[in-house]
């Protein structure tokens, strides 16, 4: 008797029925998982919209010698090069003298800043506040107190320093700068602000100007004047008055120097004090450089309560003596008497050197002259560009007068100050908005890969049963065919 095995074609119907439906499901998930994770990372990649990181602000007071002034600036937080495209937004004099007159009452100081502080509070938005830097430069009215009395100039500096340490904003300090650093950032705010640096380019990126030469800077302050510019090849390389300064990718060689004693108010003082030596009187004067007309007091403390005067006391010095002086209007002997400040001779005819034997390589290009230069040529009615001998005959004529007859950035060193700083305040990256939000997209993709692997693993799985199960159907049948 025999019994015959064999496989009913219903059987291998059912079975491939069951096999055909979950590849199908399978095969049709890890398709859709495969083009939603395409389809999400080709749009978080390519519309993204990447936006500028917003504007960083600084503030900085110049303190000068006779007054002190506050200004904001701005740049875009990404710079240029390393450093800041810098916009000064708002400036505010503050009510007073300068910071140097305080040495008798440091505690008085804050109380100056208070009103223009107010007001700087509302040109920053509060939420920067707190990352805002905020320096105070002091320059060479506080340089004379701190030889003439240095304890009395750091008590000045560290009640200022009390004071900021209180505010919102992010204080780096209360400083003397030297008058080496003032002539050098009054340089770069002259050259910044005539484009010498930096201009738009046609897809308004910025660039280097092309064939652009530098501008000198000339800078009367009240205690010091200085002279910047880009010195030739030619030079001594070994003086202190030689400096690299580093501006968006480009390095310049300056010279540089400040004459201390010879700003505004301090050189008058200079020239009166030689007056009163030159004098039979002591009491009333003649002053060749005052209009006709125009006469004016002082005490003797007022002349020779400084270190520049010092040297030219009369023996019969009494600080609350007064002196009076009469102006004379005669521009001829003025441009003698002045003239005789400045110590020429030291020089010893060398052309390296400007006088009182300072050593200065040959100048060369155009100069911008502004501060108390700029007020100057404001009084006699200039403006713009002009020549030496247009400035000197426009004073010529002023001075020949009687008294009776005289009736939008600022250029500062601290615009180069705060440009110079921004070379070490850290850009910030470039923000990028993403059309899916970054959870989203990283959950989404999370899902659909984990999707897409489970299929990939169902189907494996389905083949290698597949084929186990074809290899022991193949071995029955042959074992059948054997019986």
């Amino acid at each position: 008797m025999f019994t015959v095995l064999t496989r009913q074609p219903c059987e291998q119907a059912g079975l491939k029925a069951l096999y055909r439906t979950p590849t199908i499901i399978a095969l049709v998930v890890l398709l859709v998982s495969i083009v939603v994770l395409v389809s999400i990372t080709v749009i978080q990649i390519h519309k993204q919209e990447v936006l500028p990181p917003g504007l960083k602000y600084g503030i900085v007071l110049d303190a000068g010698s006779s007054r002190t002034t506050v200004y904001v600036y701005q740049w875009p937080a990404e710079k240029e090069n390393n450093t800041g495209v810098v916009s000064q937004t708002f400036k505010c004099s503050v009510k007073g003298s300068g910071i140097s007159s305080y040495g008798n009452n440091p505690q008085d100081v804050p109380r100056a800043f208070e009103e223009c502080m107010q007001k700087v509070k509302g040109q920053v938005p509060s939420h920067l506040h707190g990352s805002t830097p905020i320096h105070l430069g002091a320059t060479a009215g506080m340089r004379l107190l701190r030889l003439q009395n240095e304890t009395a100039a750091n008590e000045v500096l560290e009640s200022i320093q009390s004071y900021f340490k209180s505010q919102p904003f992010d204080f780096r300090g209360a400083q003397i700068i030297s008058g080496q650093e003032e002539g050098v950032y009054g340089w770069i705010t002259a050259n910044y602000l005539m484009g010498n640096f930096l201009e738009k380019n046609l897809w308004h990126m910025w660039v280097h100007p092309h064939g652009v030469e530098t501008t000198g800077a000339l800078d009367l302050g009240g205690a010091s004047t200085q002279i910047s510019f880009v010195a030739g090849e030619k030079m001594d390389l070994n003086t202190s008055d030689i400096m690299q300064v580093s501006l968006y990718g480009y390095v310049y060689t300056l010279y540089t120097h400040s004459f201390q004693c010879y700003g505004r108010n301090e050189a008058e003082k200079k020239f009166l004090a030689m007056l009163l030596q030159n004098s039979p009187t002591k009491n009333h004067l003649t002053n060749p450089c005052y209009p006709r007309d125009y006469s004016i007091s002082f005490t003797m403390g007022h002349v020779f309560d400084s270190l520049c005067t010092v040297d030219q006391r009369p023996e019969s010095y009494n600080p609350n003596d007064v002196i009076t002086f009469e102006g004379t209007g005669d521009p001829s002997l003025c441009k003698e008497k002045v003239a005789s400040i400045f110590d020429f001779k030291a020089c010893h005819d060398q052309e390296t050197c400007s006088f009182d034997g300072v050593y200065q390589p040959k100048i060369k290009g155009p100069f911008v002259a502004f501060a108390g230069f700029y007020y100057t040529a404001s009084a006699l009615n200039l403006s713009g560009s002009f020549s030496l001998d247009t400035f000197n005959s426009s004073t010529w004529n002023f001075c020949s007068q009687n008294w009776s007859q005289v009736g939008n950035s600022s250029i500062a060193w601290s615009l180069g100050y705060m440009l110079s700083l921004t070379n070490q305040i850290p850009a910030e990256s470039p923000l990028i908005r993403l059309p899916i939000e970054p959870p989203v997209f990283v959950g989404t993709l999370a899902f659909f890969t984990a999707a897409a692997l489970l299929c990939l693993a169902f189907l494996a799985y389905l083949c290698s049963a597949t084929r186990r199960k074809r290899h022991s159907e193949h071995a029955f049948d042959h074992a059948v065919d054997s019986d």
